[in-house]
């Protein structure tokens, strides 16, 4: 028996916010409805930022309202700063996705912070989740790259994990965001963050930009991570990144997954289904392989 793998969905946040198309709240619950029912236990769901800058995202409060509190499933809110984080507390959040990032080209456009800015606000603001018992963890974008300073030095993203965990981030994900990863790279970072970090889970985030994130997933298991994010269809991407597409498509993962022998408890069908009707909701086709080439055997 092979461990069994947790799939933290995210497409109703970084799937639909760089979408074309802005769904109405109850097509977006429905959406959520729809991921509860194939299966899904943990959700990132909204994003407690400034709707001028991701308008799709405007209506987090509502979702959180609104979302089906009976299913056991966990909701996550994002948030990059203080206020960010007051407001998912508020909203009722069983854990907060909070944003440190890992090189300063990107930090300074997307939440204007430097690396150091965005550790040190961590460390700060951590206790407010720690105060209410809601789990906070931290993930690191651009952790393998920068679409403005390019390179990311290993070193510094473990320093920047190391510090997450001594502020007590309940878990640590390092994040693709615009798609550059390999998986010797994968390797490599994983390594060096386990090295600084201990006990606390590590989570992967692998954007497909380069058609590299299921070998990246795979470099990632084998290196003993349990948690994957993941988007129903493939949609996403970063507003703020260039030509940063989207997301891994849970579907391709979990047929991945299964037929390597691990356990997602993720219904493959409900899932492959449930990207069909995304498309038809959006009006354009999504990336995922597996909504087209259906699983195998058939």
């Amino acid at each position: 028996m092979r461990r069994p793998i947790e799939i933290v969905e995210v497409g109703p946040r970084d799937g639909l916010q760089n979408d074309p198309t802005l769904l109405d709240t109850g097509i977006k619950l429905e959406f959520i409805a729809r991921l509860v029912e194939a299966g899904i236990k943990r959700m990132e769901v909204a994003s407690f930022v400034n709707p001028k800058l991701v308008p799709a995202m405007a209506d987090s409060d509502a979702i959180m309202a609104a979302v089906p509190r009976d299913q056991g499933v966990k909701y996550i809110g994002l948030a990059l700063n203080e206020r960010g984080v007051r407001r998912a507390l508020d909203m009722g959040c069983d854990e907060i996705n909070f944003v440190m990032v890992a090189s300063a080209g990107f930090g300074l456009k997307n939440q204007k912070a430097t690396p150091d800015e965005t550790a040190a606000l961590f460390e700060r603001i951590a206790i407010l989740a720690h105060d209410e018992n809601v789990p906070i963890a931290a993930t690191l974008s651009v952790a393998f790259g920068d679409p403005f300073d390019g390179e990311v030095p290993v070193a510094h993203v473990a320093q920047l994990a190391g510090r997450a965990a001594a502020a007590g981030a309940c878990e640590i994900a390092l994040g693709d965001t615009i798609g550059v990863a390999d998986p010797w790279d994968v390797t490599a970072r994983l390594a060096a963050v386990k090295a600084v970090v201990g006990d606390v889970p590590l989570r992967v985030h692998f954007h497909n930009t380069r058609n590299t994130a299921l070998a990246n997933i795979h470099a990632a298991i084998t290196a003993g991570v349990s948690i994957i994010d993941a988007s129903c269809g493939g949609i996403g991407g970063c507003p703020f990144a260039p030509a940063a597409t989207g997301n891994v498509p849970t579907e391709d993962v979990v047929y991945m997954l299964g037929r390597g022998g691990f356990e997602t408890g993720i219904d493959l069908a409900k899932m492959i289904d449930t990207s069909h009707w995304l498309a038809g909701v959006l009006g354009h086709e999504v990336p995922s392989l597996l909504a087209k080439a259906g699983p195998f055997p058939g």
